[in-house]
């Protein structure tokens, strides 16, 4: 049977480490948004010099475990003498800093492949449209080439937002006290495990479902050019005639 008093005894704090879950999430998504926009530029140009180092850039991170990179900024650089001698310690002994650094630089890496297949899949038409209207590289990415590519990047970035929200649960290996760490410590002190696991099961089940109704409303608004027009009213059908 579950032991519901500890269910409801446990809520205060599982509510203080939602906080900490959403606000971790918010900030690593943002950042990495702000930063893969232009990566993803420099990803899809034909001068070497910019796209190469983007390229490695994601392979490394894609290519290797979060988790791994977490442990590599918060334990590892601790062991380097000229981080703990510089003004640099003052953040890297921060678990806060740490934990951002790790998802934003994560985060970035996905989101920015993700926007430039998204500017590779612009229709040629479209580009081709703007330079004989004599737009400049700049005005070209600024009002065609970012705006579209970005609408059309909202389903895959959707999945990245909830995979990062799902890999928040790795926050707590460095001492940050959110949902997973919360759920943890119920466990710690109660033995009570599907009390404590199951809870946070059910707020991670809600926040995934939240984050997807929010992207399909997204993608409702700045895709509805895209999707099919079957519906046909007869106030259509009539003018139509």
């Amino acid at each position: 049977m579950i032991d519901w008093s500890v269910v409801v005894g446990s809520l205060p704090d599982f509510f203080a480490g939602l906080k900490v879950t959403l606000l971790l999430l918010a900030i690593s998504l943002a950042s990495g948004l702000l930063l893969s926009v232009p990566l993803a530029v420099a990803r899809v140009s034909p001068n070497p010099w910019l796209a190469k180092p983007v390229w490695l850039y994601t392979y490394v991170i894609r290519g290797t475990p979060l988790l791994v990179q977490l442990f590599i900024i918060y334990y590892g650089f601790a062991q380097i003498e000229f981080i703990r001698e510089s003004v640099a310690w003052n953040l890297f002994r921060e678990a806060w800093f740490c934990a951002w650094l790790a998802f934003a630089i994560n985060t970035t890496a996905y989101t920015t492949e993700i926007i430039a297949g998204a500017l590779r899949a612009t229709p040629h038409g479209e580009i081709e449209a703007a330079k004989s209207l004599g737009m400049s590289n700049f005005d070209l990415y600024r009002r065609i080439l970012l705006p579209s590519a970005l609408r059309r990047a909202l389903p895959q970035y959707s999945n990245e937002a909830v995979g990062m929200m799902h890999a928040t649960a790795i926050a707590s290996t460095v001492t940050l006290v959110d949902l997973t760490r919360v759920a943890r410590d119920v466990y710690a002190n109660h033995l009570a495990t599907v009390e404590a696991f199951g809870t946070v099961a059910v707020f991670y089940f809600v926040l995934t479902f939240s984050l997807i109704g929010i992207f399909r409303l997204a993608e409702r608004r700045w895709l509805k050019h895209l999707r099919p027009q079957t519906d046909v009213t007869p106030a259509d059908a009539v003018i139509a005639k």
